[in-house]
């Protein structure tokens, strides 16, 4: 049985909570838009030499999103959460949509350079390539179901923002 914890604002973990909102970007986002140097890797990510490493705490997420060890305080979650929100960007409750998503430099930039690469679907998956772009979706998709989960756990327990989600303003 999950016994209610609450907390204060005051009580909060001012590093956890400053890192939470500065290193947030502008939008939340599954995978980090590429940038000049992404692209310029593609090619090497496409032949597995490059691959990404799945961060520490998206493996741990990966692992049981739902694991409850150590989280009996508002200030263990507001960790966990900044934590997860340094790796995810900002979360949808406090996300700013730009509304220019669809189409972006970095995306752009890197299917015209992936598109150079013959059959590169193949040698995708003949390197490894596509299953190291696989696992660190599903690590990306497990950390948002983490951070998720505890927002759900401090709001449950009575904590404030951040360790559960902002309350909703509407704008006027």
């Amino acid at each position: 049985m999950i016994v209610p914890v609450m907390c204060s604002s005051k009580a909060v973990n001012g590093v956890a909570l400053l890192a939470a909102v500065f290193a947030a970007p502008l939008a939340a986002q599954v995978m980090p838009e590429p940038d000049a140097a992404e692209v310029a890797r593609t090619p090497l990510r496409d032949l597995n030499i490059d691959a990404r490493d799945v961060p520490a705490v998206l493996q741990t997420a990966s692992r049981d999103p739902y694991a409850l060890a150590g989280m009996d305080t508002c200030d263990a979650i507001v960790t966990d959460v900044a934590a997860l929100d340094m790796v995810l960007g900002a979360d949808y409750d406090i996300a700013v949509d730009g509304g220019d998503d669809r189409l972006s430099e970095g995306r752009i930039g890197q299917s015209v350079v992936g598109s150079i690469l013959p059959f590169r679907g193949i040698v995708r998956e003949v390197t490894g390539a596509a299953a190291n772009d696989r696992e660190l979706r599903a690590a990306y998709t497990a950390g948002m179901v983490r951070r998720a989960f505890l927002k759900g756990l401090g709001l449950g327990r009575g904590c404030d923002y951040p360790a559960r989600p902002k309350a909703y303003t509407a704008n006027k």
